[in-house]
């Protein structure tokens, strides 16, 4: 936390004090220098709501968690939590479990001591203590981790007893920085998915920050993608990918075709067939089309107007390249079975989906 906080005489909040809190920030403004890493950002989380933010490096998405947990000022702006302004108040009296990238537990602690730190600088009696750390190590499945240390457990269960240390004092709001980053990816899938569980199970309010897509998707209620300092689209994982709201969403989401198009009204038309635009879209006249891979039907045809430039087999799903007679690059989605039917150089007609995608001006 900066050394700008004015003197605030609160008290550290009592164990137990709340969950499922409304978080509000209020037109943060926070630069350095002549970079502005927040510029006006506004976001409403509602009680109990798994909220990610989502972008690129340099977007804000950090700073906007350091800034409701009182590790940074910001220049201007408001930090409502459970409706008080909570704008100056110290980190240590915010009420808020945090996890980080780095696990940062105390290496001459157990998993056990580590969960009851925060307990024990509450004063919490050691029975009660006890019973609560170990209901924590219950509830991320460490039970009979309890006495070791970090160095003999994995990165994986380090952090669990992390998130156990942070939900352990009954936070208003848990903060949750790149937390699976440091992990390999099946130990990041697994953790993510008892993240979600245990938040579900808790209840408490919840603002996660990370730069993996895939991550956000699936654990979140709602996310927001940020860009230069504020937010692009707050929204569903599914109305995010499905219906971006701007041009920047609609490219660091997911995958994204950009294809010449003409559009009148409400409709593009794209390789032949009619395309549903989505709102924002350009409304008349040449236009890209912004549109996802799998909204594009892949069909042999020795008549086809696309040449094949290659399939790939991706475990679950497959994905075809392709080459119009214009010269446009496709991707599309494929079965992963049909990935073998098709070869460099064979023809195909690739065929819109009625799904509804965003026209931008030509640049």
């Amino acid at each position: 936390m900066s050394a700008s906080h004015p003197p605030v005489s609160v008290t550290a909040p009592e164990f137990g004090s709340g969950r499922g809190v409304a978080v509000t920030l209020s037109g943060l403004r926070r630069s350095y220098g002549s970079i502005h890493a927040l510029d006006g950002l506004t976001l409403d989380i509602a009680p109990g709501e798994f909220v990610a933010l989502l972008g690129p490096s340099g977007c804000g998405k950090t700073t906007a968690l350091r800034v409701l947990a009182g590790l940074e000022d910001a220049d201007s702006g408001r930090v409502e939590v459970g409706g008080k302004d909570i704008t100056s108040v110290p980190t240590s009296a915010r009420d808020m479990g945090m996890v980080f990238q780095a696990y940062s537990l105390f290496p001459h602690m157990t998993a056990r001591q580590n969960v009851e730190f925060g307990l024990r600088l509450r004063r919490i009696p050691s029975t009660r203590r006890r019973a609560r750390a170990s209901e924590m190590l219950d509830l991320v499945e460490l039970s009979d981790h309890a006495d070791r240390y970090a160095h003999q457990m994995s990165g994986g269960q380090q952090q669990r007893v992390a998130l156990a240390r942070a939900l352990a004092i009954e936070p208003q709001v848990l903060l949750l920085d790149e937390p699976l980053s440091a992990l390999d990816a099946k130990v990041r899938v697994q953790l993510r998915d008892e993240i979600r569980r245990i938040q579900l199970e808790v209840g408490t309010t919840t603002l996660f920050v990370t730069h993996d897509q895939e991550e956000a998707l699936a654990v979140a209620d709602r996310v927001g993608v940020m860009r230069a300092g504020n937010l692009e689209q707050l929204a569903s994982p599914h109305d995010l990918y499905a219906r971006p709201a701007t041009p920047f969403v609609a490219n660091f989401v997911g995958l994204t075709n950009r294809l010449r198009t003409t559009v009148e009204g409400q409709h593009a038309n794209l390789l032949g067939t009619s395309v549903p635009l989505l709102p924002g879209s350009v409304q008349r006249g040449a236009a890209v089309l912004l549109i996802r891979p799998e909204s594009i039907a892949v069909k042999a045809d020795p008549a086809g107007r696309a040449t094949v430039l290659s399939a790939s087999f991706l475990g679950s799903t497959g994905s075809l390249h392709a080459i119009t007679e214009s010269g446009e690059a496709v991707l599309a989605q494929i079965d992963n079975d049909a990935v073998a039917t098709f070869h460099p150089g064979d023809r195909v007609c690739l065929v819109p989906r009625p799904n509804p995608a965003l026209a931008i001006a030509v640049e």
